[in-house]
């Protein structure tokens, strides 16, 4: 029998092994090893899932690729699909594009998610008819936001950027609001006139109408922003002056005024909307290059703790 010294030993030389593998790149796998690791992404032991991921990630493209497409188009588990399309997600496969076609009308949410969340970073015009007449119909509270986003990648393509507008102003405030964030990302100058429509009302979409006026970068909703200023709730206001700041006017002052109101939300508990919107102004004047919006987040939030540190982090990624 092997001893109890000599098999730590033993564990340490595969575990140095395994590293050296790991360094070393790509770790070749057996197609069976590939099919059990894949089978195992849904498990619902975290170590095991993680392993099984560690194992198809590593194993070389041309073993791991035809394996998850075949799991995608077969597997008996709707989870399993899924997660064998999000890493499809990760190979430059042309194969990959036909998976993520078919699963665009999958009856399974969660591959329509991936499919359209796919088809904003690599954009297809030519699938453009599809997506709007998906959009006439998709309900799903995590599919939509992404098709939402997929179309507004392709916006320049007829019709898109007029059905995007119209759907800023109707429905559901959580869809309004998935809408109104992707006109301002994609800088969309022939919305603003909406924007600023619904800048003017008071309620849970003035914050995100103000943000994405400032995003587009359109000096003429400065009035707006501005009159903001005077009359907007408390709550709006850390959303206004990022805004403000993201065109490029007078934005010193108003990174100080975020850094300021999150500071104080992090002293005096109890201010949560102030804390959420100065975390996020400060997260999208840095998302613009400015580095000392990106340092108050980091200088707040490393010694921070919950509730301050959710809501820092989530600026920050």
């Amino acid at each position: 029998m092997v001893s109890h010294r000599a098999a730590i030993v033993l564990a340490a030389l595969l575990t140095a092994t395994a590293a050296v593998a790991q360094e070393r790149g790509p770790t070749p796998a057996s197609p069976e090893e590939i099919r059990q690791a894949i089978g195992k992404l849904g498990d619902l032991d975290y170590p095991t899932r993680m392993a099984a991921g560690r194992t198809i990630r590593r194993a070389p493209p041309a073993q791991v690729v035809p394996a998850l497409l075949q799991a995608v188009a077969e597997h008996a588990d709707g989870y399993i699909r899924y997660k064998a399309l999000t890493l499809l997600t990760g190979y430059s496969d042309p194969r990959t594009v036909d998976a993520m076609k078919e699963a665009m009308v999958s009856p399974n949410d969660r591959l329509r998610e991936v499919a359209f969340a796919y088809f904003e970073q690599y954009p297809e015009p030519a699938l453009t008819a599809r997506m709007l007449a998906a959009l006439d119909k998709e309900e799903g509270e995590f599919v939509r936001p992404a098709l939402i986003r997929a179309l507004a990648a392709i916006h320049k393509e007829p019709k898109v950027t007029d059905v995007l507008i119209r759907d800023a102003g109707r429905g559901v405030d959580f869809f309004r609001s998935t809408v109104i964030e992707a006109l301002g990302d994609y800088q969309m100058a022939a919305a603003v006139p909406k924007l600023t429509e619904i800048a003017k009302i008071d309620g849970p979409l003035q914050d995100d109408a103000a943000t994405a006026l400032g995003k587009i970068g359109d000096k003429t909703a400065l009035g707006t922003l501005a009159e903001l200023q005077r009359t907007a709730p408390k709550e709006t206001q850390p959303a206004v002056a990022a805004a403000i700041c993201l065109m490029g006017i007078n934005c010193s002052a108003h990174v100080g005024y975020l850094e300021k109101t999150l500071t104080f939300a992090d002293t005096y508990p109890g201010y949560q909307d102030l804390l959420r919107g100065a975390a996020a102004g400060l997260g999208n004047i840095a998302r613009q290059g400015n580095a000392e919006a990106l340092d108050i987040l980091f200088r707040v939030g490393i010694p921070s703790q919950d509730p301050v540190r959710a809501p820092v982090t989530l600026a920050v990624g």
